[in-house]
C-alpha cells in the first residue's frame, strides 16, 4: 500500500519528538477528535508500536457544543481500533472575564496537568498554521517578547512535558496525508462546526486574516512562525541574564532591595520584576499595574506600598520589595478554638507544628488559640510585659503578616506567639513551646 504523501516528514518529525522522550514514560496524545489531534494519534500508535514504547489518549469534554458528546465518541471508537488506551475527563469552563476560548483552554491545560501523570510526555497536534495565529493573535494583544515567542515547541507544565512535534509543518501538509488515510478507509475524525465561526478570535485570523496576507506574500505562515521562534530565542537569553542578576538583588526567600532596583533602567526593573514572578511561581503583573508598582520603589525607607493583580501582589516595605501570592487575609476568618498542647495545631491556613513542653505552674489545660486582636501583652523572662505589637515590629515580621500571627492564651493571658508552620516567636515566662520536626519518611 503507497505511503500517503509528505507522511514520511510528519513521522520523522514524530520520531524526534518521540526520541527526547525519557526510556520508561509513557507518551499521551492529547486527542480532540479533530483531524490533526486523529492524525497525530494514528501515526504516534504506529511508531510506539514499532519503537515499543507505552501511549496513551487523553480527550478533554468541554462539554461546550452539542457536538461534544459525538467528539468523545469518536475519540473512543478511534482508540479501540489503535488499540490505544484513552482517558477521559469532563470539565467546566468558566467563561468569565476571559472568553471563551482562554477559558476552555485554561480548563483543558489544568485537565492536563491533573491527568497525565509526572515524568510523562503529553503531545500536541499544534502545527505551523496555529503557530502563525497564535503569534497574530499575541501581537494584537500587544504582548511582549514572551507573549510573541508563541508556543514553544517543548516546556514544562506542573512537571509533565508538553510537546508539539509538528510545530514546522503546515495545516495543508497535514490535511494532505489525513485525507489519503481517510480514502484508503484508515482515518477519521470530527469536523468543529465551531470553526467556521468567525466570532471567535482565531477562526477570524484563520479565514479572514491569513488567507489575505498569503495572498500578498505566499510565505506569511512560514515568516511568523520563524519570528515566534526568534522571540523564543529572545526569551531565554533575557531570562538567563535576568537570573544572574537577580542573584545580586534577592534578600530573601519572595524579596529583592528595592533600593538597588530602582537604580536600574525602567525596562530593565520591568524584565527582573517578571521573571521573579515566574521563579517563584505567580502571575506576572499586566504592565499597568507593573508600572505603579515600580513608580514607588524610590519612596522613603519607611514607606508601605501594596499592588495586587491576579495571581499575585507586592509589597513594599523597609527597602525590601516583597512578591507575594495572593492575599489570604486571616484576620476575615472567624477562627477561635481550644488546643491540648499536642501537635499539630489545625489553623485555616494549616498545620502548626508546634507543641506545649511545660506549662508555668499552677496553669490549666486547654489553652485557647486564635488571630492576634490586637491590644495582646505577654510576660517575657527577663524583659517583663511587653506589648506584642511592638515585638512584632522588632522581630521584622511585615505587617501584612501580623494579622495571621497566632495567639496561644491561658485564661486570657497572653502566653505564646506563633507564626505558622512553625516559627514560635514568643513565649511567656514560665511556659515553654517547641517546634516539632515531622517525622522522617
Amino acid at each position: 500500500m503507497a505511503r500517503p504523501p509528505h507522511s514520511q516528514r510528519l513521522l520523522t518529525l514524530l520520531e524526534r519528538a518521540l526520541a527526547e522522550v525519557p526510556p520508561g514514560r509513557c507518551v499521551w496524545v492529547a486527542l480532540s477528535g479533530g483531524m490533526d489531534s486523529s492524525l497525530l494519534l494514528a501515526l504516534a500508535a504506529k511508531l510506539c508500536r514499532d519503537r515499543q514504547r507505552a501511549l496513551r489518549a487523553l480527550h478533554v469534554n468541554h462539554g461546550l457544543q452539542e457536538a461534544a458528546g459525538a467528539f468523545e465518541g469518536h475519540c473512543r471508537a478511534l482508540c479501540r481500533w489503535l488499540d490505544v488506551p484513552l482517558t477521559v475527563t469532563r470539565v467546566s469552563v468558566d467563561a468569565r472575564g476571559r472568553g471563551v476560548e482562554g477559558a476552555a483552554r485554561k480548563a483543558r491545560y489544568a485537565a492536563f496537568a491533573e491527568q497525565v501523570p509526572s515524568g510523562d510526555t503529553l503531545m500536541l497536534a499544534q502545527h505551523r498554521t496555529d503557530q502563525a495565529e497564535t503569534w497574530l493573535l499575541a501581537a494584537m494583544r500587544g504582548s511582549g517578547v514572551r507573549g510573541l515567542g508563541a508556543m514553544p515547541e517543548r516546556r514544562v507544565l506542573h512537571d509533565i512535558t508538553l510537546a508539539r512535534p509538528w510545530l514546522d509543518a503546515g495545516h495543508a501538509e497535514l490535511a494532505a496525508v489525513a485525507r489519503a488515510l481517510a480514502e484508503e478507509g484508515r482515518l477519521g475524525w470530527c469536523d468543529d462546526p465551531t470553526n467556521a465561526d468567525t466570532r471567535f478570535e482565531r477562526n477570524y485570523l484563520r479565514h479572514r486574516i491569513l488567507p489575505a496576507l498569503k495572498a500578498r506574500w505566499p510565505h506569511a505562515e512560514r515568516s511568523l512562525a520563524a519570528a515566534a521562534g526568534h522571540m523564543q530565542d529572545a526569551d531565554a537569553l533575557l531570562e538567563a541574564y535576568a537570573f544572574e542578576e537577580l542573584a545580586t538583588l534577592q534578600v530573601g526567600e519572595e524579596q529583592l532591595d528595592a533600593a538597588a532596583l530602582y537604580r536600574r533602567s525602567r525596562a530593565r526593573q520591568r524584565l527582573l520584576v517578571r521573571t521573579f514572578c515566574r521563579r517563584l511561581g505567580l502571575a506576572t503583573p499586566p504592565k499597568r499595574r507593573l508600572d505603579t508598582l515600580l513608580e514607588q520603589l524610590g519612596a522613603a525607607a519607611d514607606a508601605q506600598a501594596h499592588v495586587a493583580w491576579p495571581g499575585g501582589c507586592a509589597r513594599l516595605w523597609r527597602g525590601r520589595l516583597y512578591l507575594l501570592p495572593e492575599a489570604r487575609e486571616a484576620a476575615e476568618l472567624d477562627w477561635d478554638t481550644t488546643w491540648d498542647g499536642r501537635a499539630p495545631l489545625a489553623t485555616p491556613l494549616g498545620d502548626v507544628d508546634v507543641a506545649l513542653v511545660a506549662k508555668a505552674a499552677g496553669a490549666t489545660l486547654p489553652l485557647t488559640v486564635g488571630w492576634r486582636r490586637g491590644g495582646e501583652v505577654i510576660r517575657l523572662a527577663g524583659r517583663g510585659r511587653r506589648d506584642l505589637k511592638r515585638l512584632l515590629a522588632e522581630a521584622g515580621v511585615p505587617p501584612w503578616e501580623r494579622h495571621a500571627v497566632i495567639v496561644v492564651r491561658a485564661e486570657e493571658a497572653c502566653v505564646a506567639a506563633i507564626k505558622a508552620p512553625d516559627t514560635l516567636l514568643y513565649q511567656a515566662a514560665g511556659w515553654r513551646f517547641a517546634a516539632v520536626r515531622p517525622a522522617a519518611r
